[in-house]
């Protein structure tokens, strides 16, 4: 993912990987600046594209991040909605969980699944709830 993308999409340049972490603080993730997402093995997850492509690790096309906050699968279907006040709901409407403001994800009783500081929401809801 090129730099000015990065910007656009809300990721902070200056950060070599922005890392998800589980609620004990070990990393689970990380996005790094090309949008490819790594386990906390280092293993290549997937990547999110520029344009909110979401590719799995064989860069087989598995969804799209909208810029609406829609999260679709592979062929499109609507599989959920990352809103504006970071609440994650399902294709149903259900509420799944919430991705605060200060980048602490949560599940849909509260309980915190991690943090995601200094990542676009939707990115965060990507790799917790959608695709990875």
């Amino acid at each position: 993912m090129a730099l000015a993308a990065l910007i656009s999409f809300g990721v902070a340049p200056a950060i070599d990987a922005q890392e998800l972490r589980s609620p004990s603080g070990s990393i689970m993730a990380r996005i790094d600046n090309d949008g490819v997402v790594r386990d906390s093995s280092g293993n290549r997850k997937g990547r999110i594209e520029s344009d909110g492509v979401v590719r799995n690790a064989s860069g087989n096309r598995i969804g799209k991040i909208e810029s609406d906050g829609v999260v679709r699968d592979g062929s499109g279907s609507r599989i959920g909605k990352v809103e504006s006040d970071g609440v994650v709901r399902n294709a149903s409407g259900n509420r799944i969980g919430k991705v605060e403001s200060d980048g602490t994800v949560r599940d849909s009783s509260g309980s915190r699944l991690g943090t995601a500081r200094n990542i676009r929401r939707e990115y965060a809801a990507a790799v917790f709830f959608f695709y990875f």
